[in-house]
């Protein structure tokens, strides 16, 4: 991910941002007058005549034509935004009957999919399509489970979606191609899916890690763990339902399909939301943590799933979420309506550690949200040093719901929260001279220097990097995903 400076920085959601981005733009230009040996600024676009040859010009037109009669003025840029011009989330608000309209032209795609039942949780599936893909229209699966009014009428969703094209910009031409050769259409994506009737609403859903980034083969399977609301965690192998989406006329077993792999019956009838995957050896391990702060380990062997009798008892109060460490195989980490966070940090925050994501490349960085709306980064070597403060950042108005880090740049993560937003950070990013001091703040100065980029969507509950479309982010809410890429990852 190219790294931006904070004046580069857009807060996204209205048309206003485009007056933001011209700012952007004006420090830009000025970033290209640079010092020579000597000290002294040397302007890049240096006229090639020297002062005397354009004072004798002046001269020799003493009596002649007005210049400006020949010359149309230069017309000065516009004056940068006032503050009040530009939309900040969690310091202005929407007055009634107004409505946030998202900017596409500080967007290199953005597609919103609307569900009939609201899917709070959801994960990215792995494909055959290749890794770092950069060539639209883009294709990305899925697979999510639903909150139905009837907990009968539950699914668990196998979803592909297609036709993910570029956004089309205003004032384009919907027959146009970019640079690179490719069309920007103006089309809604394709989406089919496949169900697996669910009894009792999704918690969480989480599809399990694959050794080699690529798709097992049809034989082999693809499991998927789903947090129930009746409060069991079941196992189901998705590969099947899979194949049925590429392969015209594929007949699904639903023996193999529409019942689990395995049940973990160990919680009782204590719901609960978190769980995460790992794999040791080529032995799958499931952590799954309930309301009742118990946490219980289920591992794969060649005769099936087995669950520990005994749980994990370190916390007080419901477990909210759980991250396996990238490099100890026996790790791994919690967080706790207990305000605690790893089992280990003691008020990790000033109320519930709601989410927490563990640095796949720096495994000594924990990201943690709160349900005061804070953002930290945890070091986990100084963890035993209470003088050394975490990174922190207040940017959020309302409880965190969803935090994780990029899958390749370990300076950049991604989080959503309960004031309706999306935010995109880069902790590698320092503040610009003229943000360091000045006559005044600008708009972007209101604005942390880390914060890449605001995406408004309301009720936003979970987010996701997809690990094989550099830059994609994928978010659910209560009425659908937003699939999108912005200009500035």
């Amino acid at each position: 991910m190219p790294k931006r400076s904070a004046t580069e920085v857009l807060t996204s959601t209205t048309q206003q941002v485009q007056k933001a981005a011209k700012t952007s733009q004006n420090a830009s230009r000025r970033e290209n007058i640079v010092p020579d040996e000597a000290g002294e600024f040397e302007d890049e676009w240096e006229d090639e005549f020297s002062e005397e040859e354009v004072a004798e010009e002046a001269d020799d037109n003493e009596d002649g034509m007005d210049v400006d009669q020949v010359m149309p003025a230069i017309e000065e840029e516009d004056a940068p935004p006032a503050a009040s011009d530009v939309f900040i989330p969690g310091k202005h608000k929407l007055e009634p009957g107004e409505e946030m309209e998202p900017d596409d032209s500080v967007y290199l795609m953005r597609h919103t999919l609307l569900v009939d039942w609201s899917c709070l949780s959801f994960d990215i599936l792995r494909d055959n399509l290749g890794d770092e893909r950069q060539r639209y229209p883009a294709t990305a699966y899925l697979v999510t489970g639903t909150q139905a009014a009837s907990g009968k009428n539950n699914e668990v969703l196998v979803m592909k979606t297609s036709s993910l094209h570029r956004t089309q910009k205003d004032g384009d031409d919907s027959d146009s191609e970019s640079d690179d050769g490719e069309e920007d259409l103006d089309e809604d994506p394709v989406v089919e899916s496949r169900s697996i009737p669910h009894t009792g609403g999704v918690n969480r859903i989480r599809a399990q890690p694959l050794p080699n980034s690529q798709l097992p083969p049809v034989s082999q399977p693809y499991h998927v763990a789903s947090w129930s609301e009746t409060g069991k965690v079941h196992i189901w192998d998705v590969r099947p339902l899979i194949e049925s989406l590429d392969v015209s006329g594929y007949t699904i077993d639903k023996r193999r399909t529409q019942t689990p792999v395995y049940t973990v019956n160990n919680h009782g009838r204590t719901e609960g939301f978190a769980m995460d995957w790992a794999i040791a050896n080529s032995s799958l391990r499931l952590v799954t943590g309930d309301n009742d702060s118990k946490i219980f380990l289920t591992t794969s062997s060649p005769s099936g799933f087995n669950t520990a009798a005994q749980p994990f008892t370190s916390h007080t109060s419901s477990v909210e979420d759980l991250q396996w460490s990238p490099s100890e195989l026996t790790i791994f980490a919690s967080c706790s309506a207990d305000s605690t966070a790893a089992a280990s940090i003691d008020s990790a925050h000033e109320s519930d550690v709601n989410v927490i994501s563990w640095n796949k490349s720096q495994e000594y960085l924990l990201l943690s949200g709160g349900d005061e709306g804070g953002l930290k980064i945890w070091d986990l070597r100084n963890i035993k040093n209470r003088g050394a403060a975490p990174v922190s950042f207040d940017w959020h108005k309302a409880p965190i719901t969803s935090v994780e880090w990029h899958p390749t740049d370990n300076t950049a993560f991604a989080a959503s929260g309960a004031d309706n937003q999306v935010s995109l950070w880069d902790i590698s990013v320092e503040p610009d001279d003229d943000e360091m001091g000045g006559t005044g703040p600008t708009p972007e100065q209101e604005v942390p220097a880390q914060l890449l980029f605001s995406h408004y969507q309301r009720d936003t509950k979970e987010v996701h990097w997809h690990p094989q479309i550099p830059g994609t982010i994928i978010a659910t809410a209560y009425d659908g995903f937003d699939i999108f890429k912005t200009i500035s990852l």
